[in-house]
């Protein structure tokens, strides 16, 4: 399709683990730590903890070639 729809979380380090960018294209609803980052780096009890962490944003852009 000629839109790309993608959701962007970005994670900072959290504990032993270094920072990571996830990209996924999910739904705008579904634009959030628990559908996007896959695999989760941290056990289930550090899974709210590093969620807070991470910033995910939701981008839709057009990927039309624009002709000259």
């Amino acid at each position: 399709s000629s839109e790309d729809i993608r959701c962007k979380c970005i994670c900072p380090p959290y504990r032993n683990i270094s920072g990571h960018i996830y990209n996924k294209n999910v739904s705008q609803k579904d634009c959030n730590c628990l559908h996007v980052v896959e695999p989760m780096p941290v056990p289930g009890n550090d899974v709210e903890a590093y969620c807070l962490l991470c910033e995910c944003k939701y981008e839709e852009r057009s990927t039309t070639t624009i002709k000259v």
